[in-house]
């Protein structure tokens, strides 16, 4: 790495790297395994929800094995840095997590149901890490695009804690926020295990259960 890590406490906007105005590297145009842009815009009827839950190759897998999901890109959340790269992430000198973007159709698949498969597919107790993988990078976050999407993920927050606590496991460290500025990763990141079938994967869930369709976002039917 190019910098010390800091593995146990977030910089404040002062202490980050200062990043830099443009991106470094661009974004390819479409996804490998589903085929549709990566950027917006993206077609009408559709919506986008972030989740930062460990290392990012991984979790990108995840949503993209989901039907509904219209495409899928990873990249930098919810720190201070602007454009930072991934040497940088890992330093803990950003703030930023490895988040994944997911552009997904209501019609087919529930932001209910992505809160599910993101509570189900890690430890969301263990603070700056994910398994063996260590550092503020690796925080479990949701970073929501509307008030029924920050409701509807306080409510679901809310029943895990609940299955969780009553099977032994400590509180819930999961950052829950309105949508910052999300920072696309190198080309290399973008669906890394198509093209790495055997590449590192560290996502691993719980194995409990999380229940949906308890509380719903205020003003769905």
């Amino acid at each position: 790495m190019l910098f010390g890590r800091r593995e146990t406490r977030l910089p404040t906007a002062e202490e980050a790297l200062k990043g830099r105005p443009e991106p470094e590297f661009p974004l390819p145009d479409r996804h490998t395994v589903l085929g549709n842009p990566l950027a917006a815009p993206y077609p009408e009827g559709l919506e986008v929800a972030d989740f930062a839950l460990g290392c990012f190759w991984g979790a990108e897998r995840k949503f993209w094995q989901t039907e509904g999901v219209w495409t899928t890109l990873v990249g930098y959340q919810g720190g201070h840095t602007p454009n930072p790269a991934y040497e940088e992430v890992c330093s803990g000198l950003t703030g930023h997590t490895e988040a994944v973007r997911v552009v997904f159709d209501p019609a087919v698949v529930s932001y209910e149901s992505l809160l599910k498969l993101f509570w189900e597919s890690h430890d969301p107790t263990q603070g700056f890490r994910q398994g063996n993988d260590r550092g503020t990078q690796y925080r479990s976050a949701i970073y929501t695009h509307s008030a029924a999407q920050q409701s509807t993920a306080e409510a679901s927050r809310e029943s895990y804690q609940s299955v969780l606590t009553a099977s032994g496991y400590g509180n819930i460290t999961t950052e829950l926020l309105p949508a910052g500025p999300f920072w696309h990763a190198e080309p290399y990141h973008q669906q890394y295990l198509d093209k790495n079938p055997a590449g590192y994967c560290g996502i691993g869930g719980t194995g409990i259960s999380c229940p949906v369709g308890i509380a719903k976002a205020s003003g769905e039917e």
